[in-house]
């Protein structure tokens, strides 16, 4: 009895291990963070149509409408959210403590809030009130929102980074240039240094630190890469590869005669 060995193509005996494959890396500039400020603004234009009543206010002799919710609480939690993000944009927050603590101021304000204690609290500070109508709500919530998605969605596109078998590319459409680096002896890291904005604001972002060796040695931090920690494994198991073993056939042992 006789064994017979026919070639076959590795796209025959495994598809996934040689369709051609890549991992593109888009850097994100800090507006990713400002999501909360829209879908909060959003939220409390909601609350408001809803729960709202027609205000009238005189103007140069004329009336004029506007829908304002009757509790301070909505101008408060979104005056808080835009604060706490604004912070976290441009403070670095690192380790528990730092997270404990801004945990606990969020989870005080809006405490107050479900308590209706804000009203008391404002009135004995002055008679203060924090109000904002429902066209407020609306019209910075999607100028925000545009800003956001400009940013996400198209500009922070323009330039990326593919990882394919054997080489990385940097590719700029701004710039109009195209780099290409070996991967071999490439050292990648993954460094998250602020874990409130990256775990909570950024849904597990982080930055990943690049060094590349030989003819062209350099090094590259991408900030703000999404979901990194998934992106890492897949560019570590692509690094691993080399150039040829995307083309090259495989030969296995067929049926008994």
């Amino acid at each position: 009895m006789s064994t017979v060995v026919t070639p076959q193509s590795l796209a025959d005996v495994a598809p996934a291990a040689v369709t051609p494959r890549e991992v593109r890396i888009y850097s994100h500039s800090y507006l990713f963070y400002w999501w909360p400020v829209w879908a909060v603004g959003y939220l409390c234009a909601l609350l408001t149509y809803i729960n709202g009543n027609t205000v009238l206010f005189t103007y140069r002799d004329q009336e004029v409408e506007v829908m304002m919710h009757p509790s301070h609480n909505l101008g408060v939690v979104f005056t808080f959210t835009l604060l706490l993000v604004i912070l976290l944009t441009n403070v670095a927050v690192r380790g528990l403590a730092s997270v404990a603590v801004i945990l606990s101021a969020i989870v005080a304000v809006l405490f107050l809030a479900y308590m209706e204690w804000w009203d008391a609290i404002l009135s004995a500070m002055g008679r203060l009130a924090i109000y904002q109508n429902m066209g407020f709500y609306l019209f910075f919530s999607s100028a925000v929102f545009l800003v956001w998605a400009s940013s996400v969605f198209v500009f922070d596109r323009l330039d990326y980074w593919v990882f394919q078998p054997g080489q990385m590319v940097h590719h700029s459409w701004l710039g109009g240039c195209e780099q290409t680096f070996d991967t071999r002896g490439m050292s990648i890291t993954k460094q998250r240094s602020d874990m409130f904005r990256h775990w909570v604001l950024g849904l597990g972002s982080g930055d990943l630190h690049i060094a590349a060796t030989g003819a062209r040695a350099a090094g590259f931090t991408l900030t703000n890469v999404l979901f990194v920690g998934s992106k890492l494994d897949e560019i570590e198991r692509l690094v691993s590869l080399k150039p040829s073993d995307a083309e090259r056939n495989v030969f296995t042992a067929g049926q008994p005669e």
